[in-house]
């Protein structure tokens, strides 16, 4: 139930400046509540890198919405989302590691994913990783975590630079 809630919140807020075309027949067969159909236009998309598409094929497998439930095929979807900057999908994919879902728990790659999407301006992630992750975690875990956020952080500055 929250994954939808999460997928409605996020097409609600997409910029209604988004890339037109394909995505938003998308968007609009989800509305419909149409998930197959959204899920067979946007899969095409996430396979050639439209990070938003990525992150949405990530909150339909993770809900179960159009496909069945998948955790691993949605931090499949979350990392690629992640790894080109997609905030929500940096945030998703740490809850992932927290709670072990779709991967082994990692509470210092949970970090490091909440991080770099607080970073970003996501105040949910800046609670998760303020608030819940300490509770959780040792120094030493806390600690693993900042150094691969500001690991991925360098790295994303250098490609970007190129």
């Amino acid at each position: 139930m929250l994954n939808r809630i999460l997928i409605t919140a996020f097409l609600v807020l997409l910029p209604y400046a988004a890339v037109a075309g394909p995505f938003d027949d998308g968007v609009a067969a989800y509305d419909r509540k149409d998930y197959q159909r959204a899920y067979e236009i946007w899969r095409p998309l996430a396979q050639q890198g439209h990070a938003s598409a990525q992150f949405l094929l990530g909150l339909v497998y993770d809900a179960g919405t159009g496909v069945p439930e998948d955790d691993a095929e949605a931090v499949n979807w979350y990392r690629k989302a992640a790894q080109q900057g997609q905030a929500r999908a940096q945030y998703n994919l740490g809850l992932m590691y927290s709670k072990g879902e779709g991967v082994p728990k990692d509470y210092s790659l949970a970090y490091k994913w909440v991080n770099i999407a607080a970073a970003s301006g996501d105040q949910s992630a800046a609670q998760v990783r303020d608030i819940y992750l300490p509770e959780l975690m040792t120094p030493e875990q806390i600690a693993e975590g900042q150094r691969l956020a500001r690991e991925w952080f360098a790295k994303h500055q250098q490609q970007k630079a190129k």
